[in-house]
């Protein structure tokens, strides 16, 4: 081989060898950009994280939702802001949740109103609550309270009030502010079973005044809105609708425990997000309100306001959901019951 030729083809050597190398350089930069590392991690919240509830502000689901939503400001490092949308039963904020984006800013503060009841009581909803939401975390039950004012009611019982209603049908009217009191009434009325009527209010606040002043002798509300009027004396409880007997209402006897076997309505707050919202987001949302329901403080506000704590992940929450459907549609079905 000539000298010509065999420098040509070092050349040519040199120039394959340097090709490769770059070409393995490159390959390797890639790689160490795609691996997965603290600087790639998903840096959600970036920006304050809103919970829509779906009632007016200063009512039990409004305070609930601040009282975990300044622990899950801490945890998030980002404000929590509630926003009150109310209106037709809690459907005008749960259709507007339904509607939000599904990248872990927008927050449902969900109950058994809207997300299993309100789909038996109205034709439209604007939402789907089966199809529409994915469960985050439970936050606690809220146990309704029988209550009566009258002194001179021979009743101090739930049972002792059954058996003076088959006495006198239909002399006993209960006030009945919301839907929850509705389908806790009627099950009453039907497992009992008690001859009472039900008189439908808008508001607790005229329910309270009516049984109260002595217009009604009876009133089924949540411990939230009875519990001034009870430790004021104004009012005096008979039963809670709990199955057992609940740490908001010490000391007094679920309907269950008092003729009524197995008596169980009980109304619930609980946080959902829209469907798609990325698993990882519900997860972590879901550990940072956890750690809410277990920090003392939280507890105290809570259960002074009439919640009762409880704690359920993602998929507890959800298989949850589906029974309480059952439920709330079953009772609400079998009574007629409809909102006008």
């Amino acid at each position: 081989m000539s000298n010509c030729s065999a420098s040509t083809a070092k050349r040519r050597l040199l120039a394959s060898r340097r090709g490769a190398l770059c070409a393995g350089l490159a390959l390797f930069a890639a790689v160490l950009t795609a691996a997965p590392g603290p600087a790639c991690a998903d840096p959600w919240p970036e920006r304050p994280v809103r919970i829509i509830v779906p009632y007016a502000a200063g009512q039990g689901a409004d305070i609930l939702t601040r009282v975990v939503g300044q622990e899950l400001a801490k945890a998030l490092g980002q404000p929590v802001v509630v926003e009150n949308r109310a209106g037709a039963g809690g459907n005008i904020g749960t259709a507007a949740a339904s509607r939000a984006a599904a990248d872990g800013y927008t927050f449902l503060l969900g109950t058994n109103a809207t997300i299993a009841a309100n789909g038996f009581l109205y034709a439209d909803l604007g939402y789907d609550p089966a199809t529409h939401f994915t469960g985050v975390a439970m936050i606690g039950l809220l146990p309704m309270v029988l209550c009566t004012s009258l002194a001179d009611l021979p009743a101090n019982s739930v049972a002792d009030l059954i058996s003076r209603a088959r006495a006198h049908p239909d002399t006993l009217n209960v006030g009945l502010p919301s839907t929850t009191a509705h389908v806790v009434f009627a099950e009453l009325v039907k497992s009992a079973p008690a001859p009472l009527f039900g008189i439908k209010y808008k508001a607790s606040s005229q329910s309270m005044a009516d049984v109260m002043g002595g217009q009604i002798p009876l009133v089924i509300d949540t411990v939230t809105a009875a519990r001034p009027h009870l430790a004021s004396g104004k009012l005096r409880a008979l039963g809670i609708s709990s199955l057992k007997e609940s740490a908001v209402l010490p000391g007094v006897h679920p309907i269950s425990q008092q003729g009524v076997a197995g008596f169980d309505v009980v109304a619930w707050d609980a946080l959902f997000a829209p469907r798609g919202t990325p698993p990882a987001i519900i997860k972590k949302m879901s550990e940072y309100v956890r750690q809410a329901l277990q920090q003392p403080e939280t507890r105290r506000k809570l259960l002074d306001s009439g919640v009762e704590p409880l704690v359920m992940d993602p998929a507890q929450l959800d298989a949850f959901v589906l029974d309480e459907r059952q439920k709330w549609g079953g009772i609400i079905k079998a009574a007629n019951i409809h909102v006008n």
